[in-house]
C-alpha cells in the first residue's frame, strides 16, 4: 500500500494527523476541533479540517484495519434507520463479542438483499465464518443465512442483542453532533473512519489493570501514527 502523501499541505503532517484523530476519536464538530487547536496556537479553519478528514481519514482507516486481529466468533448484527436529506436509509452494523466493530454498511433497504451484502462483506473482510450470530427478529437475517449456507447458531431474541443495541449510542451521538448525515457516501466514509479508530483504542479497560490499559493505549497511539504515516 502506497504511503500517505502530505505534499502541498501548508501544515506539518503531525498536526494534520492529530486533527483527524481528534475528530475521529471524540464527539467533536469541525468547529470544536478548530477551537481546540486555536488554544494551542494553531490557527486553522474548520473548512481545512473538514478537507483533511475527507482526504486522509479513509486512507488512515484502511491502514488501521490491517492491524486488527481476527475477530471473536460470536457476532452481533443489527440495523437502525438514519435520515439523510429527508430520505430514510438503514445503517447495518456488526460487532463481535468483545465490542469490536466488524463493519458498518449504509443501505437503502432493510431486506434480505441488504442482509446478504452485509454478511458477504463481513466474511470476506474477516476471513472466517462465525460460530454464533445474534440478531433481532428481522426475518431477512435468517433468509440471508440460508442462502449463504451458514451453519452458525442463530439466536433471535429481544434481549440477547443488547450489546450492539448499546453500541448504537455512539453513532447516534455523532449523528446529532453533525446535525445528520448529508449523503450515504459521506455517512459511510465517516462511520468507517470512526469504527477503525474506535477499534484501535478499544482497550477493554474495565477488564484489565490500569498499567495494562496504559500499555495498550500507548500501543494504539503508535499504531495510529504509523497508519497516518508519522514516524516521529
Amino acid at each position: 500500500m502506497a504511503p500517505i502523501s502530505y505534499r502541498y499541505c501548508h501544515f506539518p503532517p503531525a498536526i494534520i494527523q492529530h486533527t483527524v484523530w481528534l475528530n475521529a476519536r471524540f464527539t467533536l464538530s469541525f468547529r470544536d476541533v478548530e477551537e481546540l487547536l486555536a488554544e494551542r496556537g494553531i490557527q486553522v479553519s474548520y473548512e481545512s479540517i473538514r478537507r483533511w478528514v475527507a482526504r486522509f481519514g479513509t486512507q488512515i482507516a484502511r491502514r488501521l484495519r490491517q492491524h486488527r486481529p481476527r475477530p471473536h466468533s460470536l457476532w452481533h448484527l443489527d440495523e437502525v434507520f438514519v435520515s439523510m436529506n429527508g430520505q430514510r436509509s438503514y445503517l447495518w452494523r456488526a460487532i463481535d463479542q468483545n465490542g469490536e466493530i466488524l463493519d458498518v454498511l449504509v443501505q437503502a433497504k432493510r431486506d434480505k438483499k441488504a442482509a446478504l451484502k452485509l454478511m458477504r462483506k463481513l466474511i470476506k473482510k474477516s476471513g472466517l465464518a462465525p460460530r454464533t450470530i445474534v440478531t433481532d427478529k428481522l426475518r431477512s437475517y435468517a433468509a440471508a443465512f440460508r442462502d449463504l449456507g451458514l451453519t452458525a447458531r442463530h439466536h433471535q431474541a429481544r434481549w440477547k442483542n443488547n450489546r450492539i443495541e448499546g453500541s448504537h449510542v455512539y453513532v447516534r451521538g455523532r449523528e446529532r453532533r453533525m446535525q445528520g448525515f448529508r449523503s450515504p457516501g459521506a455517512a459511510q466514509r465517516f462511520l468507517s473512519l470512526h469504527a477503525a479508530t474506535y477499534n484501535a483504542f478499544n482497550t477493554l479497560r474495565h477488564f484489565i489493570t490500569a498499567s495494562e490499559h496504559r500499555k495498550r493505549r500507548d500501543q494504539a497511539f503508535t499504531i495510529w501514527r504509523e497508519a497516518a504515516g508519522i514516524t516521529a
